[in-house]
């Protein structure tokens, strides 16, 4: 067994010399959640439906191009991967048919990824259920198993599916989202969590079909460990961990009465039926929805629309082969009828609601069922049985433990759950920006604190002027850190998903080369998770095909850093590649970083404020080809300092780099606290650096062909800090605005009026 390379301590995760790592990561890749062969991507229609016949072969990328991704990843300064891998692309063809050519291509690819030294977990991961209801995720067959027809799912809207749309530029933005409250997913979360409770009649293979789903995905998922696990080479390194379900729903579980939007649903766009209306149309009755649109203080309710399917349902009809799969239904489970009317929801005879509070609550003990509830309860249960598998293969796995979004995390602390090899691992986006994609400079609200009852009316919650905006998004982010660690116990918290779109303002910057708005919007977000002490992130999302007309290929999101109609940058590189022979060696940085007098921490190199001389720029190797708004992602990050970490952070806009910690002793010679410091910001002879003790030095490191400009201090014990000025560049001028305080009333009234 290969030996740790990263484990848990408390709340840190430590390196084999106990250096206090952070995960500065990337979630690669966002089109690995649609097949390579047919290349489907979701405004595609041709072969969609045939979900049996497709291949994720060469998903994130090929083994031949995979060397030139990580490459570029490493060059930019990431050290994590959240790999994505979806069920469908290990069991597409049917139950207990595993893809064996794409798992031995994963396998491939990650030993790929082992030559650059990353540390990768390993995420299963969905959006609304499926690729066949408008997301990603499971296989097709899991629908039909359900006793749904995907073939309706658009006339009956139980799901909006980019790939049926009749006009799939004219997708709206970001609706895909809606489908969590839509019937399909609301049907396929409620079965996979609570299946046994709210239908007992859906039997299949003799079991019920909560069990028959979990099964056969933690299965799925258990047949790509144990592969991984059989390859020999892999555990630890680059592996070092396991993600649960990626945002998983209650679907109807909780619903107290199915006739009303839940208060606690805060997102609505389009048409937006109540679970009753859902139902009606999802069996192919007509009704009159509201309509809601999303503007820049949230939902807001803009009309009505007829939703008349016209007799058809969202169901299979009762002469369906049900052969097709192999499966065995047990005759109580009619098809051609609503699971739920067999349930006595509702009579279809009279289109009567008869239990509006079906799923309000456990029919085990008649509590009243809140998400919290679901949470401690229904999404635990299964999250036991995934980890075990997990541990049963890789009994040292780290496991990222992802509740549902922004709700309240389950009640782990002190009990056998408080694995003390787990990582919590919330998701953050900044909703205004992501449903709008627009930039808002002068306000924003803090929704977690909207959220959890922190104010008395959402006016209360909104925030003006940039420089409030920014510390709002660190307060949320702090907040959720927090409210983890309450919950759950002491553990690491690492954002597994948090990005902005950057195709803000009806694509302005791909028009005219102005990327401010983006670097605003990310460099707010990554100032927040430094604020925040999180122990890292996995930025959504590194996109191998993003394209300015197509963005990510999935449903309209444009979150890619890169994309192929980007130009290369001039002038400048984001990975270090500067030579030995491009140093002035008679210069003070040269002699400090180079010299034999340095390797040992003395008296008198305490209080070092040394600034280098020019240093020449005209090194080219750097991947900067297709780079969107990098000034803001490619940042300096603490790699592995010795000690305890107490803050850190980047100042983009003047260019300063600053970390505090505090270490139990002088670092040993072979393990200094290790800073990425990207060549961009920080030019070789460009940069002053200040130290409270020791040495420092300079240098370009080489993994595997990814250059990386790095820094190496050699420090004393106790409270230690550092700090970095590069070059100020002409981007970081469009990071704010001056803030008059007349102005800033101005807008307060005016957002207020608005609510």
């Amino acid at each position: 067994m290969a030996p740790l390379r990263l484990r848990i301590d408390g709340r840190t995760f430590r390196d084999s010399d106990n250096r206090e790592v952070t995960l500065h990561g990337i979630n690669a890749a966002a089109d690995a959640k649609f097949p390579a062969a047919p290349d489907i991507p979701s405004h595609v229609a041709e072969n969609f439906l045939d979900g049996d016949n497709v291949s994720f072969v060469n998903r994130p990328f090929s083994v031949d191009d995979a060397a030139t991704h990580f490459a570029r990843l490493r060059g930019w300064g990431y050290n994590t991967i959240r790999y994505i891998f979806t069920w469908e692309a290990i069991e597409h063809a049917g139950p207990g048919i595993y893809d064996e050519e794409w798992i031995r291509h994963t396998i491939a690819v990650l030993r790929v990824a082992k030559g650059f030294g990353f540390y990768i977990f390993m995420d299963p991961h969905q959006d609304v259920w499926s690729r066949f209801s408008g997301g990603s995720g499971a296989p097709m067959w899991t629908l039909y198993a359900c006793g749904l027809n995907p073939k309706t799912f658009d006339v009956t809207e139980g799901a909006l599916v980019h790939n049926t749309y009749p006009e799939p530029a004219e997708f709206p933005k970001m609706i895909w989202a809606t489908n969590y409250t839509r019937l399909v997913c609301q049907v396929m979360f409620t079965l996979f969590f609570g299946g046994k409770d709210f239908a007992p009649k859906a039997i299949i293979d003799g079991k019920n079909i909560q069990d028959y789903l979990q099964d056969h995905f933690i299965a799925a998922c258990g047949q790509l460990a144990r592969r991984i696990r059989e390859a020999g080479d892999l555990e630890h390194n680059p592996i070092v961990g396991w993600e649960s379900l990626n945002e998983p729903n209650r679907g109807l579980i909780s619903y107290q009465d199915l006739s009303v939007i839940p208060t606690e649903q805060k997102l609505q766009k389009g048409t937006s039926p109540t679970a009753w209306q859902a139902i009606l149309t999802g069996s192919g009755r007509a009704c009159e929805i509201d309509t809601w649109d999303f503007g820049g203080m949230g939902p807001y309710k803009s009309g009505t629309a007829l939703i008349d399917p016209e007799g058809e349902t969202a169901w299979l009809p009762s002469d369906y082969d049900d052969s097709h799969y192999g499966w065995k239904r047990d005759p109580a489970w009619k098809l051609g009828e609503c699971l739920w009317a067999q349930h006595g929801v509702w009579d279809p005879a009279t289109d009567t609601l008869l239990k509006k509070d079906h799923f309000g609550k456990d029919p085990k003990n008649g509590v009243t069922i809140n998400y919290e509830y679901f949470t401690n309860h229904y999404y635990m249960a299964h999250y036991r049985k995934y980890r075990d598998m997990v541990r049963g293969i890789f009994p040292d796995a780290l496991m990222f433990f992802q509740p549902p979004v922004l709700e309240i995390p389950p009640s782990l602390k002190g009990t056998e759950d408080d694995d003390p090899n787990m990582i919590f691992a919330p998701h953050f986006y900044d909703g205004i920006t992501l449903l709008t994609k627009k930039w808002n400079r002068v306000w924003n609200i803090d929704v977690f604190g909207v959220l959890r009852g922190k104010y008395l009316t959402p006016a209360f919650a909104i925030k003006i002027g940039e420089t409030a905006i920014r510390n709002c998004f660190a307060n949320q982010l702090t907040a959720i850190r927090q409210e983890g660690n309450d919950y759950m116990g002491v553990h690491p918290c690492v954002f597994t998903e948090i990005g902005i779109p950057y195709d803000m303002d009806d694509k302005y910057a791909y028009k005219t080369g102005d990327y401010s708005s983006q670097i605003a919007a990310l460099d707010a977000n990554h100032f927040a998770l430094e604020e925040s002490k999180a122990n890292g992130f996995a930025l959504w999302t590194y996109v191998v095909t993003n394209t300015h007309q197509w963005g990510d290929q999935w449903n309209g999101e444009d979150l890619s850093i890169y994309s192929l109609n980007d130009k290369p940058l001039s002038n400048s590189t984001f990975s270090g590649n500067a030579s030995r022979s491009s140093l002035d060696m008679n210069s003070p940085s040269f002699s400090e970083a180079q010299s034999s007098e340095t390797l040992q921490v003395s008296p008198e190199n305490l209080q070092k404020s040394l600034l280098s001389e020019s240093m020449s720029a005209t090194s080219t190797n750097g991947d900067s080809q297709g780079l969107r708004a990098a000034e803001a992602f490619v940042r300096p990050t603490p790699v592995a300092a010795h000690g305890d970490i107490s803050s850190y952070g980047f100042d983009l806009r003047n260019c300063t780099f600053k970390l505090a910690l505090k270490a139990p002793g002088p670092t040993k010679e072979d393990a200094p606290t290790v800073v990425y410091l990207p060549q961009f910001h920080f030019p070789a002879g460009q940069t002053d650096i200040q130290i409270s003790s020791g040495k420092w030095t300079i240098s370009t490191e080489d993994a595997n062909g990814a250059a990386m400009q790095i820094l190496k201090w050699y420090h004393a014990g106790g409270d230690q800090t550092l700090m970095v000025k590069g070059v100020v560049r002409k981007q970081g001028a469009a990071l704010g605005v001056e803030e008059d305080e007349g102005y800033l009333r101005q807008c307060q009234r005016q957002a207020c009026t608005m609510m």
